[in-house]
This record gives C-alpha cells, structure tokens and sequence, in this order.
C-alpha cells in the first residue's frame, strides 16, 4: 500500500458483509443522480469522502458522484444543472434545495503545461478511467467507490484497509504529491485530527520541506480550507499540529503564538477550543468572528486602552483603521472585514452602560458576535466578568422595561442623562468612561 498502482490493476471488491454500509444512508438526491446516469448508459458511483466517513462510521455531509460522462454529457442529462470550475471542471446537480457535485473520472497529469515551475497543477481537465482517476486522488481512504448497483466498495489503492487501521496515507509520492497540491498538506492536518486518523510516516516526511509551497497557492482556496479545518471540530488540536509544521506561515503567522504558550497564544486556543465547541454542540460559527478573535491582539495592542480616557473610542477607532489597512494582504475576503471591524468597535461601545448609549448598542446588527466576543474576552480574563453578566442580564429585557432596569442597575447609580444635558458645553470631560459620548 502507498504505492501508486499500475492503471491495469483492477480493484478489490468489498460486498457488503465486508463494509456494512447501509444504501439508505446514501442521500436521495445522490441516489437519484446515479440513477438516472446508469440508466442513460454511464458509470457512476459515491465516491471519496462519503464512502470513507461511512466506513469510519462518521456521518457525512456531502455525498460527491464521479462518472465517465463528461461534464457536458451531464449537463444534457439533468437539466436543473451546471457546469462550473476552470482547474476542475464539474457539474453542480440540484434536487429541490440539495446539491450534489458530479465529477468525471479523472486521469493522471501528463503534460507539462498543466502545471507551474513548481510542478502545481494549473489545469485537471484530462478524463479517463475509473483506476486512472482512483489513482490521482490525494489519499488512499479517499480513493474509495461505492457501487448502489452492487453495494460493493471498489478499492484501487488500499484505502478499505487503511480504513480498518485507521491510517492515512497518500497515494503516490509525497513530494510529487504536495508539489501537484500543496493544499493536500493541510487536508492531510484535517482529515487526521477530525477523524481520528494518524498519518503515515513516509507521508508526514515532507510537511516541514515544502510547508513555503502553501505561500504560491491562491488565498481562495487558502480560505476554502481554513474554514473547513475551523468547521471540522478539531480545530484546536489542528492548528496546534498546522503550527508544529510551519503551515501557519502561509494562514496567519501569529497562530505562532500558540506554542509559545504567552497569553495571546493561550487566548487563541481559547478562541479554537470554543469554536470546536460550538460545532460539536451543532451551533453555528462565524468566519468573521473568528478572524476577529484571530487578529485581536493587533488592535488591543494599538488601542492600549487606559479606564478613565475621555477618547477612548476614538483611539479604538484608529486603531481598528490601521489594523484593517493590513488585512488586504490575508486570505480574508473584502465582504467579512466590515463584519469584524463592527465586532471590534463593539468592544468599546460595550463598556458605555448609561443613559441611552445601552438601548442603541443593543440594537446594533452586531451586537450578539460583539457580546459574544466580550464573553470570550471575560474567559481570558481581559474584561471584568461583572461587565459581561451585565450586559447577559440587560439584553434579556423587554424593550418597555429597559429605562426602569437601567435605572436600577447601571454603573453608577443614574442613568446620567439629564445631568449631561445641564453641563457646559466646554466643560472637562468625566473621567468616568461610562458618562462619555461617543
């Protein structure tokens, strides 16, 4: 196993007494699809990830098809459909509200202007066989196919068996491998961590050497499998092991920080374990959060905030420009950095708890990932705890009762909105950061 087969091989064959999947866990939409394909004259079949999550005894999410139709053929089958992808060309099948990507097998790149000096491959549109297309896969437990006609595994690599040592291994040489895809270094991070997998030696071998590769790959795809590792669970453990590889460099360099143990880096295992778990308790995450959380420190630092500045919301929000000025060159996209920027300024807003300040940040779009985010804040020990249970307590009350709960339970005593409306104009500012305007 390991070793790249020869395209003559032909696959073992695991009936179901070996595997035990049971067809009725095979979504209805994917059912359909190879179907309706078998009986328009063309293989099909499940493949990878959903195969190898059913015989790890893992749910899946998605249900991937892989045919020897070409896109187009696919296409003109299934008319609620597309065609989408330049590198990758597939077809996104729809089934009311579900989706299914539908690939054609795939054979082995051979030509050398379908990749990079660095031997990244640019193209992957050349079709052929079911083993050629086994064979070009990333690791043996995702090169699995599950017939529906037959309910047998077909296996071309050695993937089942990986699958009963709960090993992951990728198929071919490494080198030449991550070369092809340096992505498949951080997958191979993922799929270990999240399904309990431990990765071969000889595949492991290369992670430090060419961990610099990850820096060539477009930020889409960057950000593509940064949210999938976030989404997977494990990400606490994942980005412990991402850092011990040096893969940070090419995410976020100060996840560096983790294995120094200093109190950003505790914070940012705070943040991940807290976000594994939300996943694991099924709740949904925020990108924008989290890369809020990730880049925190920046504005903290720069912010430097002192209790008693009459401008503190002002030096929080040049603080907050300067940071961002710098996030264009991240894999952050444009859309999620209004997102973190409310997230941020929220901070500051949160700490004002008279008058009408507390009724208008509460109707802000944001304010639950900026009180969320105070919350994280109070774990670490970065804000008093009495700060978050206040605001936990005010935004459980209803709107008519509010002005008589401020009343009773603001920060000094009084509300302060008619003793501001009595000061001079060009009176000194209160040192009391609650009793200062925005």
């Amino acid at each position: 196993m390991g070793q790249q087969p020869k395209k003559s091989s032909r696959p073992l064959r695991i009936p179901f007494e070996g595997h035990d999947i049971d067809i009725r866990k095979i979504s209805p939409c994917a059912t359909r699809i190879i179907s309706t394909l078998n009986q328009s004259g063309h293989e099909a079949y499940v493949v990878g990830g959903a195969v190898r999550d059913l015989l790890l005894d893992f749910t899946p999410k998605d249900f991937d098809v892989v045919t020897d139709a070409t896109p187009e053929q696919v296409r003109r089958v299934f008319r609620n459909s597309r065609i989408i992808g330049r590198r990758f060309r597939l077809v996104h099948v729809y089934c009311g509200g579900d989706l299914v990507e539908v690939s054609t097998f795939r054979a082995p790149h051979e030509t050398a202007d379908t990749q990079d000096r660095k031997g990244r491959v640019l193209r992957d549109n050349t079709f052929g066989s079911i083993n050629e297309d086994a064979i070009r896969r990333d690791f043996t437990v995702n090169a699995l196919f599950y017939d529906m006609r037959t309910e047998e595994v077909l296996d071309f690599c050695g993937g089942y068996e990986d699958t009963r040592q709960s090993v992951l291994r990728i198929i071919g040489a490494p080198m030449q491998r991550y070369r092809e895809d340096p992505v498949r270094m951080l997958r191979a991070i993922r799929l270990s961590e999240k399904l309990g997998l431990t990765i071969e030696s000889k595949t492991k071998a290369p992670f430090k050497k060419l961990a610099g590769l990850l820096g060539d790959v477009p930020t889409a795809r960057l950000y593509d499998e940064f949210i999938k590792i976030i989404k997977s669970g494990s990400s606490a453990s994942a980005v412990e092991q991402i850092v011990a590889h040096g893969f940070h460099a090419a995410l976020f360099k100060k996840l560096g920080k983790i294995a120094e143990k200093s109190k950003e880096g505790e914070f940012l295992q705070l943040v991940f374990r807290k976000t594994d778990e939300r996943i694991n308790s099924e709740k949904s995450i925020s990108p924008a959060f989290l890369f809020a959380a990730i880049l925190w420190s920046d504005v903290k630092v720069k912010w430097n905030y002192i209790e008693g500045d009459a401008k503190y919301m002002g030096t929080l929000a040049r603080s907050i420009d300067d940071v961002c000025d710098g996030m264009g060159q991240t894999f952050i996209p444009k859309r999620l950095i209004a997102d973190v920027r409310d997230i941020w300024y929220l901070q500051g807003r949160l700490l004002a708890r008279r008058g009408k300040k507390p009724a208008q940040t509460l109707r802000h779009a944001r304010f639950r990932a900026g009180y969320d985010f105070l919350e994280l804040r109070g774990f670490a020990g970065e804000v008093a705890e009495e700060l978050v249970e206040w605001w936990r307590q005010f935004q459980e009350i209803p709107l008519e009762d509010q002005e008589a709960w401020l009343e009773r339970n603001n920060a000094g005593g009084s509300t302060g909105t008619k003793k501001r409306a009595r000061r001079r104009p060009r009176k000194k500012p209160s040192a009391d950061i609650t009793a200062i305007d925005e």
